[in-house]
């Protein structure tokens, strides 16, 4: 009998110790998940006017320049749109932003390019005017106003593939 007693008292212990080593590994594996830096994600959520989405910090890539028909130039990738805490902010260009005009963030076309943006998938359009610099995700390839993205209907999207057709260059800054 105490043999096996002794034997029930060492399982019991090894039940013990098992749950120890158990419960530790899973404090350090939730440590280790904590400490991995996560990646910032812009999503393509609906958001509401007043948080609309700052310029993405990314660079651009892929801009798919389309053979030219006649002056123009066409691009093809994504458009997204800022406004809320940039309106009344100074662009790249000097001007006040303002969310309620047809304006327009790009990385290179001169400030004051008049362009033709296109909503591929509902084939509404806008022309803007580029006032402002920045640099954008992925395949984005132009940051609308609000205004503009509301008018081709992408605000709640937060982007939408697009074709922009250059109508006017503007004057490059010295």
């Amino acid at each position: 009998m105490l043999l096996r007693g002794n034997s029930h008292n060492a399982n019991g212990k090894d039940s013990v110790q098992f749950w120890l080593l158990a419960g530790a590994s899973c404090l350090a594996l939730g440590g280790l998940v904590l400490t991995i830096p996560m990646r910032s994600v812009q999503a393509d959520a609906v958001l509401p006017r007043a948080a609309a989405t700052a310029p993405p910090v990314a660079p651009a890539e892929g801009f798919t320049p389309i053979k030219p028909k006649g002056p123009s130039r066409l691009l093809r990738g994504f458009a997204s749109w800022y406004g809320g805490v940039f309106n009344g902010r100074k662009t790249a260009n000097g001007e006040t932003f303002d969310q309620n005009e047809m304006t327009a963030c790009h990385p290179t076309l001169p400030f004051g390019t008049k362009v033709r943006v296109e909503n591929t998938r509902n084939h509404k359009s806008v022309i803007v005017r580029i006032t402002d610099r920045g640099i954008l995700y992925g395949r984005r390839v132009i940051d609308l106003s609000y205004a503009a993205a509301a008018k081709i209907g992408m605000t709640e999207t937060g982007v939408a593939p697009v074709t922009i057709e250059v109508l006017q260059p503007g004057q490059e800054m010295d």
